[in-house]
């Protein structure tokens, strides 16, 4: 058995090469440099993710600078469940798709868009 503790100051989001290149195209093309990412309760199995280019944080927001162009506001709510997730961009077919790798996640709706934590 092993014991995991939360560790407040740790970053608790990271995001891929892959999904980093993705988000400064999508800066570029005039998203900002700040992405918020946020839960909302959804779905049949509880939460959903939302990423957002936006123009600025809210005051309770968990900044983590990405590179020196972009940074990450997490919203202080959704810390405790995304923390340790990383942000990756995949391949689906011809389509590419941000997928969040949350290892608080225990179930997910057959459709992937909801999921629920402990």
């Amino acid at each position: 058995m092993s014991v995991t503790t939360f560790d407040p100051s740790a970053t608790p989001i990271t995001v891929t090469d892959r999904a980093l290149k993705y988000f400064h195209r999508n800066a570029k093309d005039g998203g900002g440099s700040l992405i918020r990412l946020s839960v909302k309760k959804s779905g049949c199995s509880g939460f959903a993710y939302v990423l957002d280019f936006v123009d600025s944080a809210s005051e309770s927001d968990r900044l983590i600078d990405l590179d020196d162009q972009l940074v990450l506001a997490v919203d202080n709510e959704a810390v405790n469940v995304v923390h340790g997730t990383e942000i990756d961009l995949v391949t689906e077919g011809l389509n590419h798709v941000i997928k969040f790798n949350n290892p608080n996640v225990v179930a997910e709706c057959g459709c992937g868009e909801s999921f629920s934590v402990n």
